[in-house]
């Protein structure tokens, strides 16, 4: 048992350990494009990523879904950064996957440890649920990040924004300009505003686009930029000019924002130095008294 135990967790961190190096120090895309590159006899190379992804996508065909819920899965895929079109797929199987392997490890430390059946079959279901359901929720806190990203790179945008529509561009031109100048630092609002230009290409009124740029994002400051763009280019007036007023309103939000944090720190911090600081400060202070008054005067009054 032991041994079963010792290689099924050697299975698991290996192939964490290969997912995390695929994930920070290989780049598949690049490496696929420069194999491409080189011809039609290589275009049959494929990465270790790349079939591990066709295998979860198998396996998430065995998934009984309809099509709302693979629509909204889709949907929330495509918020939290996921635009490959088998990723709803490979997120079922990572989901099958999830469901298989929890429970397999649940039975082997009820096993090791001679948990009783009936609590061994609730921590296996347990397990099970666990694994199925915890893809949402990391897709959940992937989503929640990334409008994180994308909100704090949102003021930098505008005024890059600014900038190049006051030297002349037009909008579309501003908008690939600052998609080019933020690939670096913020890739996912990068992204964004690159898919809009990409719609806007194709054929797509700009008022379309800019909408659904507001509603991939699902930030409100990104919303709200977005009509007021539109406005401007419905009414005809002035890009630069009603760019600059919604940087400044912006900025003003962004300033009561931090304000109003200001003053819910102090009723915050209440609780935490009530119940952890002030305990510990009690001890170091009156601890000594006491114990001399034990140790010290009790006996000299015991004594008189």
């Amino acid at each position: 048992m032991v041994l079963t135990l010792s290689v099924f967790l050697f299975v698991i961190v290996a192939v964490s350990m290969y997912f995390l190096g695929m994930r920070v120090w290989v780049s598949p895309k690049d490496m696929v494009e420069r194999l491409l590159a080189g011809g039609a006899q290589q275009q049959q190379v494929k990465h270790p990523s790349l079939a591990i992804h066709e295998v979860l996508a198998k396996l998430g065909q065995w998934v009984p879904a309809s099509p709302a819920d693979s629509t909204r899965a889709q949907k929330r895929l495509y918020s939290a950064g996921f635009r490959s079109p088998i990723a709803v797929k490979v997120f079922y199987g990572v989901k099958v996957l999830c469901a298989i392997l929890l429970p397999g490890l649940a039975w082997l430390l009820c096993s090791q440890f001679a948990v009783s059946s009936g609590n061994r079959f609730l921590l296996v279901l347990a397990a099970a649920g666990l694994g199925f359901l915890g893809p949402n929720q990391a897709v959940q806190i992937m989503i929640k990040r990334r409008k994180h990203r994308i909100n704090r790179a949102l003021p930098n945008a505008l005024d890059l924004l600014i900038v190049c529509v006051e030297s002349g561009l037009g909008l579309d031109q501003a908008i690939v300009q600052v998609s080019r100048e933020m690939m670096i630092s913020y890739p996912e609002l990068s992204s964004e505003f690159a898919i809009a230009n990409l719609e806007m290409r194709h054929g797509k009124a700009r008022a379309d686009a800019l909408r659904n740029l507001g509603d991939r994002t699902g930030i409100p400051d990104m919303k709200k930029l977005v009509s007021t763009l539109i406005q401007a280019d419905r009414f005809g007036t002035s890009i630069a000019q009603t760019l600059r007023t919604h940087a400044d309103f912006m900025r003003m939000t962004a300033r009561q924002a931090a304000e109003e944090k200001a003053a819910k720190l102090a009723i915050k911090l209440v609780f935490p130095i009530f119940f952890c600081i002030l305990p510990s400060l009690f001890v170091v202070t009156v601890g000594p008294v006491i114990y001399r008054i034990m140790h010290v005067l009790i006996p000299m009054m015991e004594g008189t």
